[in-house]
Order: structure tokens, then sequence, then C-alpha cells
């Protein structure tokens, strides 16, 4: 099977020239068909800016109400080279300044349970204000039923 065939991809964001300007949340997606989800996070050209990101639970897709949540990411901030692995409490983490990077948020369902919800979302407030050229792709991975085609993840 190809590993297409395995993910569910989602615009998250779409790329823009001051993407994390203010308080800029991704699109809500429902994990029920998923065991894990990745927020992948572009940013081309900014060198100072920066932002704290959040992964919020949501009880649906509006999102009617919310709750922070804790989560692991990784930056790439040189090339094809990951930093390491790091869980981030419900607080979030700041973002590194550097144009041309990648971070990676992984939430896991069984992070959701404590709060209820079923449905998540990635929430940036940005800490130092300088634009960031940036988008946020999402994959839900680890489908809990096999599907030749997968629901949809944003209703």
């Amino acid at each position: 099977m190809l590993v297409m065939q395995e993910l569910h991809a989602v615009k998250g964001l779409d790329p823009v020239a001051d993407a994390f300007d203010g308080t800029v949340y991704s699109d809500v997606v429902n994990m029920e068909g998923h065991h894990n989800c990745l927020f992948t996070i572009h940013c081309g050209v900014g060198a100072t800016g920066k932002s704290t990101f959040t992964v919020q639970a949501c009880d649906d897709v509006v999102p009617t109400n919310r709750s922070a949540i804790p989560f692991h990411y990784r930056e790439t901030l040189t090339g094809d080279t990951p930093g390491a692995v790091t869980a981030a409490a419900a607080t979030g983490f700041e973002s590194t300044a550097g144009s041309s990077k990648i971070i990676e948020i992984e939430i896991e369902s069984n992070a959701l349970a404590a709060s209820g919800f079923g449905y998540v979302q990635v929430k940036a407030v940005e800490s130092v204000n300088s634009p960031v050229l940036g988008g946020i792709l999402v994959q839900l991975f680890n489908p809990r039923y096999a599907k030749g085609v997968a629901d949809s993840a944003i209703v």
C-alpha cells in the first residue's frame, strides 16, 4: 500500500506573507478516524519573527469549546537535520527565530481523552512581531479503520 493511502492531508493554514501575525488558529480537524495527527508548519522568509504554539482540543469543528493539551514537537532549523523530539506541556513552546525552517507538532488521540473532545487545531500567538512567510499542512495518519477513501476531517 502506498503511504498516501494511509494519510489524510488537510490544508491547516494556506501559506501567506505574515502567517502568524497576532493570534492565528489552524483549521480544526476531526481525529475520530485516526490515532495520530501531524501539523507541519513550513516557514520561509522571516528572520526574527517568533510565535508560541499550542495545541487546542476542540469539541466540534466551530470550535465551540477549546482546551489546551500537551503534545510533541521538533524543529528543523538547518537543511534536513531535525532537532530532538520534545514533549511540550499544554502551555506550548516558543519557536526559534529564523528563515527556512520546519516545525512538526504531533498529537496522539489518547492526549485528547482527558478533554473529552475529538477535534484538534494549532494556535499560534506571535511573540516577536516580525512577518514570517508560512503555512500549515495537517496530516492524519494511523487510521482506526481501513478505508479506500477517507471521510472528510474538517466537517
